[in-house]
């Protein structure tokens, strides 16, 4: 299943900080994969696309990873609606890249 995250950032530094963590997919659980991350220009925002085996999952994650610093709002995608393109000028994961 794809689960999104809508993180509303408390302390943009902390939770910045603390995101290199999700970024990087340390300490997932089994079958949570963060796949697309996409902050706000000023940093009070992010949104990010995940493949899990349940919502819970990612969210005890994200949590756990953000502390105070984000509030998250998880909820699962509908497969049936939702479509995809890889947007123009974004890069592949850091993942990916390395």
């Amino acid at each position: 299943m794809y689960v999104v995250v809508q993180h509303d950032i408390k302390d943009t530094e902390t939770a910045f900080s603390r995101g290199e963590r999700l970024i990087k997919n340390e300490g997932a659980p089994q079958g949570v994969k963060g796949l697309q991350f996409y902050p706000s220009t000023d940093g009070s925002a992010v949104v990010c696309l995940w493949e899990a085996n349940s919502v819970e999952d990612v969210q005890r994650y994200v949590d756990d990873a953000l502390g105070d610093s984000s509030i998250n709002a998880c909820y699962e995608v509908d497969a049936e609606q939702a479509f995809a393109e890889r947007p123009l000028g974004l890069p592949a994961s850091p993942a990916i890249r390395a």
